[in-house]
């Protein structure tokens, strides 16, 4: 069931969309017949898809990794069509661009689903629709390039631009969220400065396309540049948080992402909770003695993936060091978090592991210690003690249990 905070997120989403379809239509129905430039529309069209081609691979392993915000590096293309273009054409070109990104990257990427990008679109397009208009308005789209007031325009939409695309995207992840966090809502400062160069990418695309537009190639390399050195940074983040072993958070990464949740259940105050599981594969000696360390490890990954099976989209799963695992399960209490944790256990339980192409272990079954907030303690870190108490009693009383 949606919150009351995805509710009104969805109407805020929703509202968003509207305007932009309207102001799209709306745009184009006033300006048909008029200057509508078509032929820069489709050169930006036609450079926009070629670069998302070109970096497919790359953005498609950019946004597997990505949290709540994402630099798209095409709004390069949005700021050339500001100064080019009239407002709805700049908004339908990143209703195309975002579509032709949908389609072939996108689509399928467990952290895109289709209302967030349907939202993500909306709140492109009336960016776009801003900065072209203030330019439409003032008359600065027709001031040369090589002009003072025509540097003044390019950067003016490239800030106007920012500005509303961030407060959106603000509003956007507050009510998806409910984090107040600087970072979670507008990026971080590394984040923007990302943002910027690409803006000033755009703004050399724009001098390109009027001046002598074949030299717009020359904005390519560094855009795919680019494009490549941020995956080469979200893989540095990602790797400082993973366990090698199991692909899993490790302790740093899980307790980071369970202390946001912990940040944001306290700001709700009363009636918000959280759980956390406690989980410990048994008699994990036995398997490293009898089969090797290695076997150990191939077993470790197998369960991890049992557990991760085992849980919702929104649970977030760890490994704790050695053979103990962790899951952090956002807004759930007492009502459901039995399930879960008996469903993690079966699961496992289940289990039988083929290794060395023919060795099978079976047999496999976890303890697992079971702690809600607020009813097992006020801070995370007594939830934490909390659900490990409770799998020492699991493990006491016979283990292959799930103990609160």
């Amino acid at each position: 069931m949606w919150s009351v905070a995805r509710k009104r997120w969805i109407v805020y989403a929703a509202g968003c969309e509207l305007v932009a379809t309207v102001a799209v239509i709306g745009g184009l129905a006033v300006e048909f017949g008029g200057p509508v430039r078509p032929v820069s529309f489709l050169v930006l069209v036609g450079l926009g898809i070629a670069q998302a081609e070109m970096a497919r691979r790359i953005e498609r392993a950019r946004r597997w990794m990505s949290g709540q915000t994402h630099i798209n590096v095409t709004s390069v293309w949005y700021l050339a069509g500001a100064f080019l273009l009239p407002p709805a054409w700049v908004a339908l070109l990143a209703l195309v661009l975002y579509l032709h990104l949908w389609l072939r990257v996108w689509r399928g990427v467990r952290t895109r689903p289709a209302h967030r990008f349907a939202a993500s679109t909306a709140w492109a397009m009336l960016s776009c629709f801003a900065a072209s208009a203030v330019l439409t308005v003032d008359g600065l789209n027709q001031a040369g390039l090589e002009t003072w007031r025509g540097v003044f325009a390019l950067v003016l939409a490239a800030a106007v631009f920012e500005l509303v695309n961030v407060a959106l995207v603000a509003v956007g992840i507050y009510l998806y969220t409910a984090s107040r966090a600087a970072a979670d809502l507008i990026g971080t400062w590394e984040d923007n400065a990302f943002e910027l160069a690409t803006l000033c990418l755009g703004g050399l695309a724009a001098l390109a396309l009027v001046a002598q537009p074949v030299l717009v190639v020359f904005v390519v390399a560094p855009l795919l540049l680019l494009h490549r050195y941020l995956l080469l940074k979200q893989q540095l983040q990602v790797a400082a948080v993973t366990d090698e072993k199991t692909g899993l958070l490790n302790t740093a990464g899980w307790h980071d992402l369970a202390t946001r949740e912990y940040t944001r259940a306290r700001r709700r105050g009363p009636g918000s909770e959280f759980a956390v599981l406690m989980i410990d594969l048994d008699h994990f000696k036995r398997i490293n003695d009898t089969y090797g360390h290695l076997t150990g490890d191939e077993v470790l990954a197998a369960v991890a993936v049992a557990i991760e099976d085992s849980v919702r989209t929104s649970d977030t799963v760890g490994r704790f060091g050695g053979e103990e695992f962790v899951v952090l399960l956002p807004a759930t209490g007492d009502t459901h978090v039995m399930g879960i944790a008996e469903r993690v256990r079966v699961a496992v339980g289940e289990l039988a592991v083929v290794v060395s192409g023919s060795a099978r272990v079976d047999g496999l079954s976890v303890s697992v210690g079971v702690a809600c907030y607020p009813a097992a303690g006020a801070t995370l870190d007594q939830v934490l003690r909390s659900a490990d108490a409770a799998l020492y009693r699991a493990k006491d009383a016979g283990r292959n249990r799930v103990a609160v």
